[in-house]
């Protein structure tokens, strides 16, 4: 790597403002309680905050379905909340992305009600909208989350696609009009001196332009959308153009949510030299642990195969070594808390395993994203009732999977979304053991995690030995030690079922990372370890050399 970009050594602190502080008693998180806490954020040592959707949106999919690209939703607050936020960020030396949805808007974006009045307006083909077949949904894809991905609208005679949810249309890239009202709403946020973009789903902008027909059968699942629009054959036209119109001659920072995305899309889209994103987000290593029964999809009880995380992360290392760039991540607000999935959040194991899993992901080469809470290792929320949840996807798997499919029971479903389901992590901050866990004074929108009294903030902050004070230093290794950004990687013992060691070597530096995934004592002796090495950092407050306790991490430096 010739110049190493501030991106690659930056450490993104992702917000979910709903959960995060509520300023106003409202029970919803908002910017001013954003503003509020953005010296806690700054003393762990992050350099970018990635805000979760703030646009105004009838809240369909928590903000993911935006009704206005202009303005922000008043539950969060006011444009000048927003000014001041990114203010008070910048003079913190902290930076701000925005989280951009724009394969997709709300059914109730002014775009979409004018394309639905009729087949003859400006905004006519602003969406994907196609004649019935036979009577039918032109083709029988099943949207993300459930159901068809079709849905018909009378005063046009026709259906629209909605990847995802109905009130959630997806947007015709094919015509340039809508690209260029996607850019010009993207430039007016760059103006105001935002510092990047996550763009959600966008690799999924470049539809097919020939539809297969079809529906599917009485007692047949939907065809699986997500290969069926990923990747598409104009995608890197598309992200290049953004590219030229939006990003170049700002030093910004981007990455690409990309379902479904491999390897070499990976090499285009996140490329050095391709002049697309930053870097992408891949979910190979999140799909690991998903339902070995495909017709039930990601849910699932199951730990993950270790064996499996080491042969997907090292693909993603080795595959974008020298042409992309990785991003990593463990949690985010899709994913349920990484210490109860991959680790373990009894009371005696909690502590060490989330450092083991904080330690085993910031040593890859990448940009290390944090999601809030995970610093503090909470925990999923263990909900045992339906009526706990509010997560879309997650009401509507049950409804399907239990309701109309039979295919799984009540019970065993509820096990399913106390493990997987998005609303782990949507609870909100556990800032301290006061009422609500110090983050609203009023009922919270969203229930807090029950042991709230025992993990937070305050307690956490309190001591030199938390996972937060571990954190730092992780964040201080990647600021300080170009082998952590630069260096190349190579793993150890790929079929070792309970450990994940692994080298990254530059010129004059090499780093041996070691991660116990067990609740068990191991006992590993690394050839690649000089008498002369010295322990870097670890989770634990002693050294035993090859004897590895309980999700017990090191990282030596020789």
């Amino acid at each position: 790597m010739a110049t190493t970009k501030w991106w690659q050594q930056a450490v993104v602190y992702q917000v979910y403002p709903r959960s995060f502080q509520d300023s106003n008693g409202d029970g919803i998180g908002d910017l001013p309680g954003i503003t509020s806490r953005l010296d806690y954020i700054k003393k762990l040592g992050a350099d970018v905050i990635w805000l979760n959707p703030i646009y105004r949106s009838p809240g369909v999919d928590n903000g993911y379905d935006i009704s206005d690209y202009y303005d922000i939703n008043p539950e969060f607050g006011t444009m000048a909340d927003f000014d001041q936020l990114l203010a008070q960020a910048h003079q913190r030396g902290l930076k701000i992305m925005m989280d951009i949805v724009v394969n997709h808007s709300s059914d109730q974006n002014k775009w979409f009600i004018e394309s639905a009045k009729s087949q003859d307006n400006p905004y006519s083909d602003y969406y994907i909208w196609r004649d019935p077949v036979d009577g039918h949904a032109p083709t029988n894809w099943g949207s993300f989350f459930s159901g068809s991905a079709w849905t018909y609208v009378p005063a046009r005679g026709q259906y629209y696609l909605h990847a995802f949810a109905v009130e959630q249309p997806d947007l015709n890239w094919e015509n340039p009009k809508l690209r260029q009202a996607v850019y010009d709403m993207m430039n007016f946020w760059v103006d105001k001196g935002v510092d990047g973009f996550r763009l959600d789903v966008i690799n999924l902008i470049s539809k097919p332009t020939k539809f297969v027909d079809g529906q599917p059968n009485p007692g047949e699942p939907y065809a699986d959308i997500g290969p069926i629009i990923a990747n598409g054959h104009r995608l890197s036209e598309f992200l290049q153009e953004m590219h030229a119109k939006v990003l170049a001659g700002h030093d910004l920072m981007t990455v690409g949510e990309t379902p479904s995305a491999t390897i070499k899309d990976a090499q285009q889209s996140a490329g050095l030299t391709t002049n697309e994103l930053n870097m992408v987000f891949e979910f190979e290593h999140m799909n690991l642990d998903g339902n070995p029964a495909p017709e039930l999809g990601k849910w699932n009880d199951q730990p993950v195969d270790l064996v499996d995380l080491k042969q997907s992360l090292s693909k993603w290392q080795t595959g974008l070594q020298g042409t992309a760039w990785n991003s990593l991540y463990w949690n985010n607000h899709d994913q349920p808390r990484i210490v109860s999935r991959f680790g373990s959040d009894e009371p005696k194991d909690r502590v060490v395993a989330a450092k083991m899993l904080a330690t085993m992901l910031h040593g890859l080469q990448g940009t290390p994203y944090i999601y809030e809470g995970e610093e503090l290792g909470m925990t999923n929320a263990h909900f045992t009732k339906l009526s706990d949840y509010q997560d879309l996807e997650s009401l509507n798997a049950y409804h399907h999977l239990v309701d109309e499919e039979h295919r799984v029971s009540a019970t065993q479903m509820l096990a399913y979304l106390a493990h997987m389901s998005r609303d782990n992590a949507r609870t909100p901050m556990q800032w301290d053991a006061s009422l609500n866990a110090g983050f609203s004074t009023a009922k919270p929108w969203l229930q807090v995690n029950a042991n709230y009294p025992k993990i937070n903030a305050q307690q956490t902050l309190a001591s030199d030995a938390s996972i937060f004070s571990y954190y730092q230093h992780l964040i201080k290794l990647r600021h300080t030690l170009p082998v952590m950004t630069t260096g190349t990687y190579q793993l150890l013992d790929a079929n070792d079922a309970s450990v994940y060691a692994y080298l990254r070597t530059s010129d004059t530096d090499q780093l041996l990372v070691i991660c116990n995934f067990t609740a068990t004592d191991q006992i590993r002796d690394y050839d690649q370890l000089p008498a002369t090495a010295k322990l870097l950092l670890g989770n634990y407050a002693d050294d035993q050399g090859a004897a590895l306790r309980p999700y017990e991490a090191k990282i030596y430096q020789f």
